[in-house]
């Protein structure tokens, strides 16, 4: 049975309360504040086994306060929650000591996980150092779920030196976080040395890495540094590593066994100090069965591996992603520009084959090409003028009940049995959606959990769209 008292510190009575409730059922003693000063107080007093407190407090931000809660009590497990849901909160939460940073709205059942596993395992001693000065805009930009989780696991990475494998389409913005990784890490002083395994000729990829001596090579009349003496005491990446040459592959499997290498002509081995962080939007494991890439430096890789989800799957993202590409058009002296709410409405509704990058194109043609202040619906209409319907990649895994089923039948009976033309998928969309959530809430008798389930939805996007659309939960009385 789980034993400890936490701490919880949050101005929200709800949110006390709901935590209040689910801990402790789950077994622990809760001591319950609206104001980081009384939290001190208790925590300075030796009181309690483990914390969980909002970020922004009416008397004081947490984030100032972590550090004098680490010196006083290093080995007290603090789980800090916040509803600015940004790249950055999670970082100063990793960089100020919290054991975990988990953003609002968050699942019960985790934050029960997190405090048990928190209580029950030793503390892993974190820096406490502040952030060194940070860019004005931060390098990555989205609120999402998705993205959410890509922060936390950024934030656990930042003070290591493991190796990490991105994955993800053209333009989602991998080389953002290799350079995040380094930025913001324990290697941020050292050097960032970036190689694109596409952009150099096969022939010349060994000697552009561990560089080569004079002579090595027909042309080569100078000795030449390569990529990982250039990256020494700091981070390589190594973009699109799906297009490495199996010669290359095997020199740099030795650097990862053995943490040394020799020039292309060379024979004194040299010895590198280097984080390796390595991106790819091939499939490796695909090239591995196919015999186009080492299974054994695969693994060595794939060590953290991070998947970057393509724009398509978080377009509640794209009003803060357009929002910060106008500021940096701005910036950069394009005219300032706003954007009605439908045009944003006809761009979550876009495909975005081109993913980030495409979106950053745009943003910047809108502010370029058009006189008008305001980016309307029609302009949207003309630049994406094939539109494309979200479809989601995970194959469906429900059916609903015979209430959609009938609904939808009746509705392509307007033509005849057949599928509807070109140009109408949205006005189905819009129509079916009320429905189908309400008959998902009919069969699971209001659970929004089950219905979730059952939608193949994310909890907190079900509940939004219960509220954009008005739908009127009944709850059983069961």
């Amino acid at each position: 049975m789980p034993s400890g008292t936490v701490l919880v510190a949050d101005d929200d009575a709800a949110i006390r309360t709901v935590l209040n409730q689910a801990l402790t059922r789950a077994g622990y003693e809760v001591r319950m504040t609206s104001n980081a000063s009384t939290l001190w107080r208790w925590v300075s007093a030796g009181e309690g086994d483990l914390v969980v407190s909002d970020v922004v407090m009416p008397d004081q931000n947490v984030f100032d306060l972590l550090p004098q809660i680490k010196k006083t009590r290093p080995d007290l497990p603090v789980i800090v929650m916040s509803a600015q849901n940004t790249f950055m909160t999670a970082i100063r939460a990793s960089e100020r000591g919290a054991y975990e940073y988990l953003p609002k709205p968050f699942d019960l059942k985790e934050l029960i996980s997190i405090v048990g596993r928190a209580l029950s395992e030793a503390k892993t001693k974190r820096p406490t150092a502040e952030l060194a000065d940070a860019p004005e805009a931060m390098p990555l930009i989205g609120r999402s779920p998705a993205m959410q989780e890509i922060y936390r696991v950024l934030a656990r990475l930042m003070q290591t030196d493991l190796t990490v494998m991105i994955s993800g389409e053209s333009g989602t913005g991998k080389e953002l976080v290799a350079r995040a990784l380094h930025d913001y890490g324990k290697r941020r002083n050292g050097p960032y040395v970036a190689i694109n395994m596409a952009a150099i000729p096969r022939d010349l990829i060994e000697a552009e890495l561990f560089g080569h001596e004079k002579g090595a090579f027909t042309g080569a009349q100078t000795r030449n540094v390569g990529r990982f003496e250039q990256a020494d005491g700091g981070t390589l990446f190594l973009d699109e590593i799906g297009d490495m040459p199996m010669e290359a592959q095997t020199r740099l499997l030795r650097v990862l066994q053995q943490g040394e290498y020799t020039t292309v002509g060379g024979r004194t081995p040299i010895r590198t100090d280097v984080r390796i962080i390595a991106a790819t939007n091939r499939d490796l494991r695909q090239l591995v069965n196919q015999g186009l890439f080492r299974e054994d430096l695969f693994f060595r890789l794939n060590v953290v591996p991070i998947r970057l989800p393509p724009l398509r799957e978080r377009t509640e993202d794209i009003p803060d992603l357009v929002r910060h590409f106008f500021s940096l058009a701005e910036k950069q002296g394009l005219p300032a520009k706003q954007i009605e709410i439908d045009a944003l409405d006809r761009m979550r509704r876009y495909r975005w084959p081109g993913n980030v990058r495409e979106l950053e194109n745009l943003v910047r043609r809108l502010a370029a090409l058009y006189p008008q202040d305001v980016i309307t619906t029609a302009i949207m209409d003309i630049e994406l003028s094939t539109p494309t319907p979200v479809v989601s990649d995970r194959a469906e895994e429900e059916t609903l009940s015979g209430s959609v089923e009938r609904h939808l039948a009746a509705y392509f009976g307007e033509f005849g049995g057949q599928l509807p033309p070109p140009g109408l998928y949205y006005r189905i969309l819009r129509d079916i959606e009320y429905p189908l959530l309400s008959a998902a809430l009919a069969a699971t008798r209001g659970n929004q959990i089950k219905a979730a389930e059952l939608l193949g939805l994310n909890r907190n996007t079900l509940r939004k769209k219960i509220r954009d659309l008005d739908i009127q939960v009944i709850r059983s009385s069961r």
